[in-house]
């Protein structure tokens, strides 16, 4: 994914310039629309238009979708999962997690997307949708079940640039699922820290 200048000028700073009220964060529904959604990722297109309804019936991953107001166009999507990880004794300590038990449990965010149009036009709709997905987070924490951590499979087949984007957004990575010949790298961030 290249970063940067697109078009007849520069992005605009998503978070900076988006006024309340121009785009709404939604959980998705049978009566959206997504047939005009295109990331660069075809794959991810796909699961939105034919699987992301079907994931939310059977209870699988619920999917959230960035609109813009005026146009009712989806600037992004994301999914989100309940997830545990496994951390080693020395990652435990890293987070002052003295508990007896490897696993942790963990929100996780399975897909992440942003329409080509809008990336072109705005900078940080990634960062907007991770720290979404981290206000959800802490809200579930709040009032139904605990999650300490963010995690993601950051899609290195993709995009090899994803593993940078997280660690800006501070994610790290999860030295026990760590394999350099996999598709994806297990990252991870403290919603804590």
């Amino acid at each position: 994914m290249q970063r940067g200048t697109f078009g007849a000028g520069p992005r605009k700073e998503f978070a900076k310039t988006s006024r309340p009220g121009e785009f709404k964060l939604e959980p998705f529904t049978p009566q959206k629309s997504c047939s005009g959604f295109q990331c660069a990722v075809a794959e991810y297109n796909d699961y939105l238009v034919n699987d992301a309804l079907r994931s939310m019936h059977d209870h699988i991953a619920l999917t959230w979708l960035l609109t813009e107001r005026s146009t009712g166009k989806i600037a992004a999507y994301m999914s989100l999962i309940m997830d545990a990880i496994k951390l080693s004794f020395t990652e435990k300590e890293l987070h002052n997690l003295n508990y007896p038990f490897k696993t942790i449990p963990a929100m996780k965010i399975a897909k992440l997307a942003v329409d080509r149009s809008f990336s072109e036009k705005y900078k940080g709709i990634g960062t907007f949708m991770i720290d979404s997905a981290e206000h959800l987070a802490w809200a579930c924490n709040t009032a139904y079940c605990a999650a300490r951590f963010l995690t993601v499979d950051a899609d290195i087949e993709h995009d090899e640039g994803v593993l940078a984007f997280y660690e800006k957004n501070g994610f790290i990575l999860n030295s026990e699922l760590f394999n350099k010949n996999r598709k994806t790298i297990c990252m991870r961030k403290d919603l804590y820290c």
